[in-house]
Parts: structure tokens; C-alpha cells; sequence
């Protein structure tokens, strides 16, 4: 038996209705992934003893800017398969995007490392390479590998969400950063084989349909426990 499946563009994160070149640019953004991120910063920020909550929001919108729409546009522009993103986009309206958002979140955190936390440098420095290093496969794409990514989009996220509350680094945002490394971890390597799956259009066997929803289902509920999880760390601060 056999059954057809559409391509990329209907992944789960991707909306059903709209516009399509809006539901591609929502789909562009892989907001249950770019969650993921956004929570292992909130919960760097929740292991400081005192929270500044802006700085915690500042995290949030740069890491955002950052990763939810720069790194993925030039993700679009450097990969081998770039998807219905890289079809629905031209390259110019790829590289503004990329660039866009990657000047508002460099003005934003320059803001708060030159006026509070001076540490947090080196980190940024490094967030800034693997965005373009990562997702434009620089160095025959040495750094475009799993480890790297679960480095620079699991490990260094939870430090920077630390850093910018303390200026300074210990050892438990760095337990909690390899945790959410390992993380990182599971969840490209379930992506991986199920973009590889997803983006054959016309007629897969049903075993193929079914690795899909299981690979989807992975997706799904690790994402979804990762973002739950910042979001019970952040209210368990605000209300005590």
C-alpha cells in the first residue's frame, strides 16, 4: 500500500490557512523549534538569584530576532535543499530579512553588554559565528553538524540567558546548558531523517507515512515539553 504526502510546506508548524507566502514565512520562522531556544534562555535567566526581568525579555526578543528569523533565512540561502522557503523567497528578500534582524538583535544586546554585562562578549561573539557558520555551511560545512548544533542552539542559549542576568558563569547554568544541549541533541536528530521524509512530494509506502508521524510526533512532544518547561521555571519565579 502507498499513500500520497505533500512536500515541506505542510509540516505541522506551518499554517493551514492564509496567504500563502504568509503561511510559508511563518513556516520559515520553525516557531515550535525557535520556542525550544527561547525557553533554554528563560531558563539560564531563572537559575540567577536576582532576575531583571527586562533583560530577561531583552534575551528573549534578541535571541528571536537571532535565531527565529535571521538564522533561518540564511538557512534558506545556504542549504543544500532549501524547502518551499527558499522558493517562495527570492535571495534578496532572504538576505534582508537575515540581516534585519541580526542588526536590531546585535543593537539591542551591544545595548545591555556595554551598559551590564561586559561577559557576556565572548558568548555573543560565538552565538554570532555559528548563525552564520552553522546555517550558511561555511568550511564545507564542518560546523553545520549535529553536535555544533546542539551547542550553539542548546548550550550557549541557557549561558546567555544566565550571563545576562549575573555577569558571570557557574556551574549550574553550565549542567543545565548540557542538558539542554542533549536536548538540542534528540531533537535534530529526529528532525533530520523526518525533513528527509516530508519533503518528497507524490507517492511514499504507508511504513514511510507512518515513520513520518512518528518522527512528527517526537517533534511535537519535545518542543512542546521544552517550552512548558521555561514557561513553569518563569511563572514559579513571578509568583514567588
Amino acid at each position: 500500500m502507498s499513500q500520497k504526502i505533500a512536500d515541506r510546506s505542510s509540516e505541522w508548524f506551518v499554517p493551514r490557512f492564509g496567504p500563502v507566502k504568509l503561511r510559508i514565512f511563518i513556516g520559515l520562522l520553525f516557531l515550535p523549534y525557535t520556542g525550544m531556544v527561547l525557553s533554554f534562555t528563560v531558563m539560564g535567566a531563572m537559575l540567577a538569584e536576582t532576575i531583571f526581568w527586562d533583560r530577561v525579555a531583552a534575551t528573549v526578543i534578541v535571541y528571536f530576532l537571532g535565531l527565529g528569523i535571521s538564522a533561518h533565512a540564511l538557512d534558506a540561502l545556504g542549504g543544500k535543499e532549501t524547502g518551499p522557503w527558499g522558493r517562495t523567497f527570492t535571495k534578496f528578500q532572504l538576505w534582508s530579512l537575515a540581516i534585519m534582524a541580526l542588526v536590531l538583535a546585535y543593537a539591542l544586546a551591544v545595548y545591555y553588554m556595554i551598559r551590564f554585562v561586559p561577559w557576556v562578549w565572548p558568548v555573543a561573539i560565538v552565538q554570532g559565528f555559528f548563525v552564520f557558520a552553522y546555517n550558511l555551511e561555511w568550511f564545507g560545512g564542518k560546523f553545520h553538524k549535529d553536535n555544533w548544533f546542539a551547542f550553539s542552539w542548546g548550550f550557549l542559549p541557557v549561558i546567555s540567558g544566565f550571563m545576562v542576568q549575573t555577569n558571570r558563569l557557574n556551574i549550574e547554568a553550565v549542567v543545565i546548558g548540557l542538558a539542554m544541549a542533549f536536548f538540542s541533541l534528540v531533537e535534530i536528530k529526529a528532525s533530520r531523517p523526518y525533513k528527509e521524509l516530508k519533503k518528497q512530494s507524490g507517492v511514499l509506502p504507508v511504513e514511510d507515512i507512518n515513520l513520518i508521524n512518528r518522527y512528527e510526533t517526537m517533534l511535537k512532544c519535545l518542543s512542546f515539553g521544552v517550552i512548558l518547561l521555561g514557561l513553569g521555571l518563569l511563572i514559579r519565579r513571578v509568583l514567588n
